[in-house]
């Protein structure tokens, strides 16, 4: 149950539609779905604002798919990361509904669309090192926008031609949060920590040539940047990225 729909269970009751004891009846049932090989956590959106999301990497397409319709019974937007074009094709067979980003390899369901954001919101910045890092970062941007903040794009801005970062210094300066996505070395968000005075989510990716350890030397560098007011998250988790800078405009905004 997200908040929402607890908002309009217990203006219900209030009303008299639904009683007291209907009311209990429905809340006890809701705190977690055991389907067998998941326990679904229908509370979270309730607790954190956020509703789970179904992480779809080593799924079957069985157990991916029975998890969304599960949740897609509780929710009105559910969102799943890591799909497979191949999976998401199977699960389309159960859910027609769904829509598919091959790039960012997120499956969302929605019943409705959020309302449009203004011009002038909060708004979280994405810039990537390269083109390669696309998919992590679209992974980012695109769970900031499902979460229902608003997201500026520039991709392939990375170090080798350090002019092409600088000339999005205004969109820059004017960001809430910046989540900086980038393989090799990973020195794109070391740079954009010394230009931007908010938080800057680093987020380092697999893509790079054998001693960048698959993503392993990007991740050291950023932890170890000497730039303030930079965190990082795990090798190419664009979503995790996406998720806390979601939080931190939702705090810029006034929401809890």
């Amino acid at each position: 149950m997200d908040i929402q729909k607890l908002r309009q269970l217990l203006a219900d009751v209030q009303t008299g539609q639904v009683g007291v004891d209907q009311a209990l009846d429905r809340l006890r049932a809701l705190p977690y779905d055991d389907i067998g090989y998941a326990r679904l956590d229908l509370h979270r959106s309730l607790r954190q604002g956020l509703p789970e999301v179904v992480f779809c990497q080593n799924k079957t397409v069985e157990q991916a798919a029975g998890i969304l319709e599960r949740l897609w019974q509780h929710h009105d937007r559910v969102l799943a990361t890591r799909v497979s074009a191949e999976m998401a094709e199977a699960i389309r067979l159960r859910l027609p509904e769904i829509r598919y980003d091959a790039v960012s390899r997120l499956v969302v369901l929605a019943r409705a669309e959020l309302p449009p954001l203004p011009d002038g919101a909060p708004y979280a910045m994405v810039v990537t090192g390269g083109t390669s890092d696309l998919p992590v970062a679209e992974e980012a941007a695109q769970t900031v926008e499902f979460l229902g903040s608003r997201v500026e794009r520039a991709y392939d801005v990375g170090v080798a031609g350090v002019h092409r970062l600088l000339n999005e210094r205004e969109r820059l300066a004017a960001a809430d949060v910046v989540i900086s996505v980038a393989g090799m070395e990973g020195a794109l968000t070391s740079v954009v920590g010394g230009l931007v005075a908010c938080p800057v989510v680093g987020v380092p990716t697999s893509v790079g040539y054998g001693a960048s350890f698959n993503g392993l030397a990007a991740l050291l560098s950023m932890l170890n940047s000497c730039a303030p007011g930079v965190a990082v998250v795990n090798i190419d988790n664009g979503f995790g990225a996406g998720l806390y800078a979601h939080l931190i405009l939702r705090r810029v905004c006034g929401e809890k």
